[in-house]
């Protein structure tokens, strides 16, 4: 059984940002340098740290982040956030990659362990053997999912999760087949709560290189949690659902599987604003 881990303090995190003082892109490759150090000395636990900072950074992450935060989260044991990063890693940087060949791999290993967990779960209901319920949407327990992301609530762990798929399949406009995440994304979403809403806020590239930031809240009462998706097959696109008419309303990259867990975080969330007790 992997070893679990956990990250620093919010408090032991701000405390180095601060004594270093380094301007964001340059404490960005200082991170990934560190990184790149506890990954090749198999110190989870640092490497995981880290990358819980680098996350907190608004600056352009290099395709590497995606891998080692797959790596890392495989070897904790987080299996849905890591297929979701390697993804990203495999499409972002393509066959020239350096861990392109690594991130096939343990996406297939993924794969297995799934498939041996199904058999099992499987098994289990065939005896009339209890099996357990996981409660949030990744897989994970919600107090992994807080140790993850250094969140103190719930509520702030599934946020910070849906937000960290959102900017991983972000939607980029293109034909090619591998599409490059060189700059900010065309389409790039992030999600807030507030008291019985879900707040949404589009960041879409315009005319001239502008942007244009458009915010709406979905109140939560009455709403079915349970999110439509789809994706455009030869589109590097998928969308999910309004809950409120079934229009389109998140636009994303083709990443089929982010996409899912997506629309699954996004039905936890709605769930616990329905019922904040």
């Amino acid at each position: 059984m992997k070893t679990r881990w956990m990250g620093v303090v919010v408090g032991g995190v701000l405390f180095t940002q601060l004594a270093y003082g380094l301007p964001p892109e340059h404490e960005t490759r200082r991170l990934m340098l560190a990184v790149e150090k506890a990954v090749e000395s198999q110190n989870w636990g640092e490497a995981g740290e880290y990358l819980n900072r680098l996350q907190t950074l608004q600056t352009q992450k290099p395709d590497d982040y995606a891998y080692y935060r797959g790596r890392v989260m495989y070897e904790a044991g987080h299996l849905n956030e890591a297929m979701a990063a390697l993804e990203t890693y495999a499409t972002q940087a393509g066959s020239e990659g350096e861990h392109y060949t690594d991130s096939l791999e343990l996406i297939t290993a993924i794969e297995q362990m799934r498939k041996k967990q199904g058999a099992v779960t499987q098994a289990a209901k065939a005896k009339g053997e209890p099996v357990a319920t996981i409660e949030p949407a990744s897989g994970d327990s919600i107090q992994e999912l807080q140790q993850l992301y250094l969140a103190s609530t719930p509520l702030e762990a599934l946020e910070r999760h849906a937000n960290s798929l959102l900017s991983q399949n972000a939607w980029r406009a293109g034909t090619e087949k591998i599409v490059r995440a060189e700059g900010e994304p065309d389409v790039l979403y992030r999600v807030s709560t507030a008291a019985g809403q879900l707040q949404l806020q589009e960041t879409r590239k315009v005319a001239d290189g502008r942007s244009q930031v458009v915010s709406n809240g979905l109140p939560v009462y009455g709403v079915n949690p349970l999110l439509d998706w789809d994706c455009l097959p030869g589109e590097r696109t998928c969308f999910i659902y309004d809950p409120r008419d079934g229009s389109r309303w998140i636009k994303l990259g083709g990443q089929e599987s982010t996409t899912e867990e997506l629309a699954r975080t996004l039905g936890d969330l709605i769930r616990r604003l329905q019922s904040p007790s």
